[in-house]
């Protein structure tokens, strides 16, 4: 089947499309990537969605309208990226959206409640004429689990080494680790969870800092030009989730901007500099995804394969490094994968999965009571004709 997925993260800075050729069954399934690109949002409508993520500035008829905006965008960016390829949208079987994540509802406990993520899919399905999946979220939780990672079972279909263990880090808004066992392990079970922020507070330091001159550390520079100010890192690392035991998951809603406004204050009070900010908040990140390695890996880490914008980011992972000693860190691109698409075809993913009616979960990666079928399917043209091939002649 050809599938086009799309996603936008926590950074909420546009749709990352991915189009794929997706065949088989689990164990063995393959997608080959066609097509990818990212169709970005405009800086003002990013910051529209980050204020409307914060109950403070946020009300029900804002986010109505956004669901919808959210909506348009994703259409028109699955009709750009299918045009782009050189596809009629005809072409496509499936569409998997992800949406906008505004709120994911964690208890003190670290029990998830609720999850909500914006973008219509009723609107893309009407805009493309194609059946579109979305809303993959809430299934899981509503048996048991904390809803994510859910790039942490395309890491479990796609990634495990034939021998090694591995460490899938991905390093976006927020850390997420898949700790994957080797194929000659039969019986090793996955590990997954938010390890907490990757990127959102350098990015939110960053643009305070700079008065929004910069939306994020261009190349690691201001980490690398500032000193690390250890008694303020100490003091970061307190933060009782970082010990929390997994399945564990958090976003925005917690170390989003009012926890960096805050952080800031308290910086500025003790007369640490800027650059000195970033620097810290930088081993931050290396420092909490790290320490999740060595407190909760089933087994040793051999090999890391490294993703996301904070990839990109040299002191940042030069710092991960310099913890983690001789353990490797690779890209997806050493391993052939493509980590700028890799999370629109987790959704591609995951929509071919829900239509043949197969779990998009490992219980032992979100916490759910059992695997479960994700998403809710939204006919399009293509429809009844899909299911005439797909199910009644297959």
């Amino acid at each position: 089947m050809r599938v086009m997925g799309l996603m936008s993260g926590t950074s909420a800075d546009g749709v990352d499309i991915a189009i794929a050729d997706i065949e088989g069954a689990p164990p063995q399934i393959s997608a080959n990537v066609i097509h990818s690109e990212m169709i970005p949002f405009s800086p003002s409508f990013q910051a529209r969605i980050h204020a409307l993520c914060m109950p403070e500035t946020s009300q029900v008829d804002d986010l109505c309208a956004l669901n919808v905006e959210i909506g348009e965008h994703f259409a028109n960016a699955a009709i750009t990226g299918a045009k782009n390829a050189n596809l009629n949208l005809s072409e496509l079987d499936l569409i998997g959206a992800h949406g906008q994540t505004m709120w994911h509802n964690v208890t003190a406990d670290g029990t998830v409640t609720a999850t909500l993520q914006l973008g219509e899919g009723a609107i893309i399905a009407e805009k493309t004429g194609v059946t579109t999946l979305n809303n993959f979220r809430p299934r899981d939780v509503a048996a048991g689990g904390q809803g994510a990672p859910l790039t942490s079972y395309a890491d479990w279909l796609l990634l495990r080494h034939p021998t090694r263990w591995r460490a899938i880090q991905n390093i976006g808004g927020m850390g997420n680790v898949t700790f994957l066992p080797p194929l000659n392990v039969a019986d090793g079970e996955p590990l997954a969870f938010d390890t907490g922020p990757g990127n959102a507070l350098i990015d939110t330091a960053v643009v305070m800092l700079t008065d929004g001159k910069q939306m994020y550390d261009v190349d690691g520079a201001m980490g690398a030009r500032g000193t690390i100010v250890e008694g303020w890192l100490d003091e970061l690392l307190e933060h009782p989730y970082y010990n929390r035991k997994p399945p564990k998951t958090t976003g925005r809603e917690l170390f989003g901007p009012e926890m960096m406004h805050d952080l800031i204050q308290q910086a500025r009070e003790q007369g640490i500099a800027s650059d000195d900010m970033v620097t810290t908040l930088t081993m931050l990140t290396a420092a909490t995804i790290t320490q999740a390695y060595r407190d909760f890996s089933p087994a040793p880490v051999e090999e890391i394969i490294l993703g996301g914008g904070g990839a990109r980011n040299p002191t940042l992972v030069s710092m991960m490094q310099s913890l983690l000693g001789h353990i490797p860190i690779m890209t997806h691109e050493d391993i052939g994968m493509d980590s700028d698409s890799k999370e629109a075809l987790v959704f591609a993913l995951l929509a071919y999965e829900t239509w043949h009616n197969r779990p998009g979960i490992h219980p032992a990666l979100t916490g759910a009571s059992h695997p479960v079928v994700l998403g809710q399917i939204i006919p399009g043209n293509n429809y009844a004709a899909l299911i005439e091939r797909t199910w009644v002649n297959s």
